[in-house]
């Protein structure tokens, strides 16, 4: 082999559910639909979000980047995955996969930090709710909401590194439905231990921190509230953070299931759909059914439309 060029590999295979012969079509349906209704749920928190000017908060501007973050990532690895499902060609370019795997890497890092963020904007609303408005101003909002990403490119840009130097010579086939550190690895001709250690490392920093951060935070929330006498007080508190408590508790439930199950189970990819799929479709749904301001601005708009309907009529 040309030692100037070590990496022969051009392209890489992603067999995702190419086993599943008859089920590929029906996988195919219910991942569209699933797909359609996680985007179109997102936009219309984007929208209400934008719209409503009671809800030109902290709060909500977390909630509506948390969606734009949802559609990017799942718009990262859904439509290719609908392509695979129907496509006889179920290749992807080398450079292809490395941007879909940095991509994704870093969205994910950065949501982690983001509901670390937001735990801490509760915190505050808990504990300092008279100097809430003064601290957490446009500016410092916007701050907290680059943040995350500015972490999670710099977090995945060194295992991305690490991996992309490995050399890929001879198998291309990728058992999964998108680019992900592992399964790369596993592929290289050349001893990726280096590459799998800084990558463990960076999953610490990219889950582990903020996780432990998130608990703690709510931890303290929970501390702020059982000292509060009031029980409609309480009651107010926690309704202001149930939503996103729950948003936490679904993505890091999921997430560990992914990562606690050993690589090179049968089930790894569907329990990828889980993490990719199915947690950010239930986010809209969890942040309009559980929140009483979306239902209230839902509620106001539908009664808005009647009205203006009985009037042309």
């Amino acid at each position: 082999m040309d030692k100037g060029n070590k990496t022969t590999v051009e392209e890489f295979i992603l067999l995702a559910f190419s086993d599943l012969y008859q089920l590929q079509i029906p996988l195919f349906f219910v991942t569209l639909l699933v797909y359609i209704m996680c985007v179109f749920g997102n936009v219309i928190i984007i929208f209400i979000v934008r719209a409503e000017p009671s809800l030109h908060t902290p709060m909500y501007f977390f909630i509506s980047t948390l969606s734009t973050l949802e559609i990017i990532f799942v718009s990262c690895i859904i439509p290719n995955l609908l392509a695979n499902l129907i496509a006889d060609k179920k290749s992807i370019s080398f450079s292809g996969c490395f941007i879909q795997l940095f991509v994704t890497a870093t969205l994910g890092t950065a949501e982690c930090y983001l509901l670390a963020v937001m735990a801490f904007d509760r915190v505050l609303a808990i504990n300092k709710p008279l100097q809430y408005v003064s601290i957490m101003t446009q500016r410092v909002c916007v701050q907290l909401v680059l943040l995350p990403f500015i972490l999670g490119i710099i977090n995945v840009s060194i295992p991305t590194g690490f991996t992309a130097a490995l050399e890929f010579c001879g198998p291309n086939e990728i058992n999964h439905f998108f680019c992900d550190f592992a399964a790369l690895q596993s592929l290289a001709c050349s001893s990726p231990y280096m590459s799998q250690m800084v990558t463990n490392s960076g999953a610490i920093f990219a889950s582990g921190l903020p996780f432990t951060i998130t608990v703690g935070l709510y931890i303290h929330i929970i501390i702020i509230i059982s000292k509060i006498k009031s029980a409609e007080s309480k009651q107010k508190a926690f309704s202001t953070c149930s939503s996103h408590l729950t948003v936490a508790g679904l993505f890091y439930i999921t997430t560990i299931i992914v990562y606690a199950v050993p690589k090179g189970s049968q089930y790894d990819r569907f329990f990828a759909l889980i993490y990719t799929v199915i947690t950010p479709l239930l986010n809209p749904f969890i942040y309009t059914f559980r929140n009483k301001d979306v239902k209230r601005v839902l509620i106001k708009s539908r009664r808005l439309k009647l009205c203006q309907g009985s009037f042309r009529y």
